[in-house]
């Protein structure tokens, strides 16, 4: 980690290497595990200050940050905490005010539910130092195991090429934000989180602001967090469709703007739909549905009766083999038992150039 791991700081005092982002909303049930997990860290704790916001918390969550001042400085670390009263403002509220507070030069995100594993200060700063313009996450582990099984699966296995391809997925960043690391410049250059409040994903918006800029996505391949999964966690109100908008205006923005004309994998359900929320504009390049279910290709076309246009448009449906490129695919991942990725690699194209995902 170089010389700045070696410069030590009172607590207190100083500017410290490394701030964690706490942001807190009734998180009583598990702030004990999860400041513990900081104290775990090997790591040179005098470079590190925690700070909490509390985001309109009615449980006892004030009390125990309170109560992990004395821990934390004894081991070195400060802790810098703030709140304000009234209703809660939201995530993406909680960790600018977060930032504001702090003064670290690189930023480390930890949900007030999870738990770091010991190494991940010290992976994800080195993995930082090398790549100054990155937002750099990590692997990690689900509690309960058996829990998002095929997500967590996708996100610990995407190859590094499809960090910033993978973009537009049904599952969000192809990072997900708890294990997100990065210099306090590379948050500046994107100016902040939505602060929207309750139901927005600012995690994904910030994502593709942060791509948008030049930034690159980094992924330490160690499981560094361990990620949990309960009914109340924040990713339970955000609603499906709110996702869905926010993909489809990027990658008609920055996709299929560029595109003169495209399929859609899928003559199903996804497809269809995908179809009809495009903007007039990027519906008139469809040029096929494509498909490998021989009942829906024997139907021939799919008319889009919604249309207020006359004739309605009449898109063919065709087998897949015979699909031109570019390609917007509309099936899930890992979900065919191998299927969709083995026909894909049998066309011999390259994601991010002749197909995207959107799924």
């Amino acid at each position: 980690m170089g010389d700045e791991s070696e410069k030590a700081t009172e607590p207190g005092q100083g500017q410290r290497l490394i701030s964690i982002i706490v942001p807190v909303h009734n998180g009583e049930k598990f702030l004990n595990q999860c400041f513990d997990s900081i104290l775990n860290q090997d790591f040179p704790l005098r470079e590190v200050e925690v700070s909490v916001w509390n985001d309109g918390s009615t449980d006892a969550s004030a009390s125990l940050i309170e109560s992990q001042k004395v821990p934390l400085e004894r081991a070195g670390i400060k802790l810098i905490s703030g709140s304000e009263s009234g209703p809660p403002r939201g995530c993406g509220y909680a960790k600018n005010r977060a930032i504001e507070q702090c003064s670290g030069r690189y930023l480390c995100f930890l949900d007030a539910d999870d738990e770091m594993l010991l190494r991940r200060l010290a992976a994800q700063l080195c993995a930082a130092q090398e790549n100054p313009r990155a937002i750099v996450g990590s692997r990690f582990h689900r509690e309960p195991p058996d829990s998002t099984v095929r997500y967590s699966r996708w996100a610990n296995d995407l190859p590094a090429a499809a960090l910033e391809t993978q973009i537009y997925t049904s599952h969000g960043p192809t990072v997900i934000m708890p294990t997100w690391f990065c210099s306090r410049e590379t948050y500046e250059a994107v100016g902040a989180f939505s602060e929207a409040g309750r139901g927005t994903p600012e995690d994904l918006i910030f994502f593709y602001r942060h791509l948008d800029l030049g930034g690159r996505i980094v992924r330490v391949d160690e499981d560094l967090l361990m990620y949990r999964y309960h009914p109340h966690a924040t990713t339970f109100s955000i609603l499906e469709e709110t996702i869905w908008n926010i993909r489809l205006q990027r990658l008609q923005q920055k996709v299929l703007s560029k595109w003169s004309s495209f399929t859609i994998w899928n003559a199903g359900k996804q497809g269809r739909r995908f179809y009809r929320t495009l903007n007039d504009e990027n519906r008139r390049k469809v040029v096929a549905f494509c498909d490998v279910d021989a009942k829906k290709i024997s139907k021939g076309i799919y008319i889009f009766e919604e249309s207020a246009t006359t004739p309605k448009p009449r898109i063919p449906i065709i087998h897949f083999s015979h699909a031109k490129a570019p390609l917007v695919i509309c099936v899930k991942i890992d979900l065919t038992g191998g299927g969709l990725e083995e026909n894909l690699a049998s066309l011999h194209l390259e994601e991010g150039q002749d197909y995207i995902h959107f799924a």
